[in-house]
């Protein structure tokens, strides 16, 4: 296994970004329209085309998912995937033409880089084009190049954030997470319960936010630059109310890994996708998804902050 979203057959990941602005996206790109579904906890959050992904709504499927930096202004790069996907005759036919359905969710990372640079539809493009079944980068990439945890003390004291992956395999069935990492919160190992990523004092060592917040309870403050986003797949096949409950388990793989999440200034937000035909149980799929996206957010922080 790449220990890749693409480990789950039928997806392909692009990334484009700009190290210097320091602000990207990441374009998953399901091979066949998906089914999928969204679970939103985080209180900031900044998305397009989340309402169409509830059970009751028209369309069924999706024909990609792009997650970007920018705040609401990267919004507007969701109309390069778009692109891509419409001169492949890609989208839902409404006899015109086939217009794509592309959730979107945004991180804010204005806060490092160049706040004046945003991912445009051209960069989304760029990453459609330059998608593949095995791409394995994480860290500093995509929409995870700007990304930073552990903010309680403002950005001049966190650390890197980033994009990370990882998947599970039993016999044909696969399931995949992507984590792009971006929260107010500190990074926890959940198999050693220690910090590995967040706020620092001015001596270098962790202020250990949950602490901080039990210290300082009637003492405000903001942390803008902030959401972690993920994205869950499997081959197994589901309908839209079992895998909006899939998107809802694996959203606890945030709570288990990033203390505190799901904030006031944390857009949190967990997309799933199924894309294949074989057989699963919901509640082992959720709970493995869940497990999954602790170990991507994990990794993300730690290849962003190694020193090799």
């Amino acid at each position: 296994m790449l220990n890749s979203l693409c480990d789950v057959p039928g997806i392909r990941i692009g990334h484009a970004h700009d190290e210097t602005a320091r602000t990207g996206c990441t374009v998953i790109l399901p091979e066949r329209p998906a089914i999928a579904g969204v679970d939103v906890r985080g209180s900031a959050p900044g998305s397009r085309e989340i309402e169409a992904l509830k059970p009751v709504r028209l369309v069924q499927e999706i024909h990609g998912v792009l997650l970007t930096g920018g705040s609401a202004f990267g919004l507007d790069a969701t109309g390069g995937v778009q692109k891509y996907l419409e001169e492949r005759g890609i989208g839902y036919d409404v006899q015109v033409t086939k217009v794509p359905i592309v959730p979107t969710a945004v991180i804010f990372d204005l806060a490092v880089g160049d706040a004046r640079v945003r991912p445009t539809a051209e960069m989304a493009y760029r990453a459609c084009v330059e998608a593949s079944a095995t791409e394995t980068r994480m860290g500093l990439v995509g929409a995870g190049c700007g990304a930073t945890v552990g903010k309680i003390r403002g950005i001049q004291n966190c650390m890197l954030g980033g994009v990370g992956m990882a998947s599970w395999k039993s016999g044909n069935l696969a399931i995949s997470a992507l984590a792009v990492v971006n929260a107010v919160g500190d990074v926890i190992d959940p198999q050693s319960g220690n910090i590995i990523a967040g706020a620092k004092n001015d001596d270098g060592s962790f202020v250990n936010t949950q602490q901080y917040l039990k210290s300082n309870v009637l003492s405000p403050f903001k942390s803008w630059g902030n959401t972690t986003l993920a994205a869950v797949a499997t081959n197994a096949a589901f309908k839209k109310e079992a895998i909006m409950k899939i998107a809802e388990m694996a959203q606890d793989g945030l709570a288990r890994a990033i203390c505190p999440s799901h904030t006031l200034y944390d857009g949190d937000m967990v997309f799933a996708l199924s894309v294949g035909d074989e057989q699963a149980d919901v509640i082992a799929v959720g709970a493995i998804a869940a497990e999954l996206v602790a170990e991507a957010i994990v990794r993300a922080v730690r290849v962003s902050n190694s020193p090799t």
